[in-house]
């Protein structure tokens, strides 16, 4: 049996459609078993093609969507830079309005050490 959460390869479906228009005209088509007469492989692609126009107005709608959200994630994050540049220019760089937005107060970053040059024989613990 097939497996059901897997679409069918695009080439498959192809030939599927190719020989449903062929079984459509063999004249004397009389299947055994009624599930496979031409009236029911119509029904159901006439029900393929209705999924499928349903599937690319969804996808269509979700684009659209995703591309509000993304327009209003801009406008939100300019936004908020802006802000942060205001309270940071209103109260400056050091205060604690600046970092409640997000800033790192230049007092609290680390200060640069010198570092000892390799090779100089300082710092070393073999002697």
């Amino acid at each position: 049996m097939a497996n059901r959460s897997r679409r069918i390869a695009p080439q498959h479906l192809a030939k599927d459609e190719d020989d449903y228009a062929a079984l459509k005209v063999v004249a004397d088509y009389a299947p055994a078993n009624s599930d496979y007469t031409v009236a029911a492989i119509e029904q159901a692609y006439q029900e393929l093609q209705a999924a499928r126009t349903a599937e690319a107005q969804a996808d269509a709608a979700a684009k659209a969507a995703r591309d509000k959200v993304v327009e209003k994630q801009l406008n939100f994050h300019g936004l908020m830079l802006g802000a942060r540049d205001q309270v940071t220019a209103q109260f400056g760089r050091d205060s604690n309005q600046a970092q409640a937005v997000g800033r790192k107060k230049p007092s609290e970053y680390k200060k640069p050490q010198r570092k000892s040059k390799k090779g100089s024989g300082e710092g070393t613990e073999d002697e």
